[in-house]
């Protein structure tokens, strides 16, 4: 008897199959829901993003559509407006507008809240790039048809000037070329 081997089945007891079916049932759920969590969260970056660069929130140049109230000032004399000569200096031609930027009002270097007026330094940075921007623009420039075009470039010149984002829109309100 001590010599004889003693053949010892080592069974590993299987778990209930009904305890593995849980698990399993269990793994896809949770895999299922952060599956969920995680598209849900992609979809939302992605219409976020988008809206706001294209749709509700921006314009084509990247700059908001809304915004607060602006300050709205006269550039040039507060009665007859802004009077220039245009074309260059034979070409014998003026220009009298009126020309009506709205500035953003955070812009405390640009706008003096007390009096809802411009600095002073802004007022002869503004009235500077006006004239010199009217007097280089050629007189083909000036047609109404290309009107939307002048008044972005002139916003864009007087934020340069200025710094970006002082200058919400620029309005037109009378326009006389002689």
């Amino acid at each position: 008897m001590p010599d004889e081997e003693k053949d010892v089945d080592v069974a590993v007891p299987a778990p209930p199959p009904a305890q593995s079916k849980k698990k399993q049932i269990i793994l896809i759920v949770v895999l299922v829901i952060v599956g969920l969590a995680l598209a849900a969260g992609i979809s939302l970056f992605v219409v976020t993003k988008f809206m706001d660069e294209v749709g509700a929130g921006h314009e084509e140049g990247g700059e908001p559509r809304y915004h607060d109230a602006g300050v709205f000032v006269k550039i040039g004399d507060p009665k007859e407006g802004i009077l220039v000569n245009v074309g260059g200096p034979r070409s014998g031609k003026y220009l009298k507008a009126s020309i009506i930027v709205e500035f953003n009002p955070s812009k405390k270097s640009v706008i003096n809240p007390d009096p809802n007026a411009l600095q002073p330094d802004a007022e002869v940075k503004v009235n500077d790039t006006a004239t010199q921007f009217l007097r280089a623009t050629k007189l083909e420039d000036f047609d109404a048809d290309k009107q939307e075009e002048f008044k972005k470039q002139f916003k864009d010149a007087l934020n340069a000037a200025l710094g970006g984002g002082s200058v919400y829109d620029v309005y037109i309100t009378s326009f006389l070329l002689q």
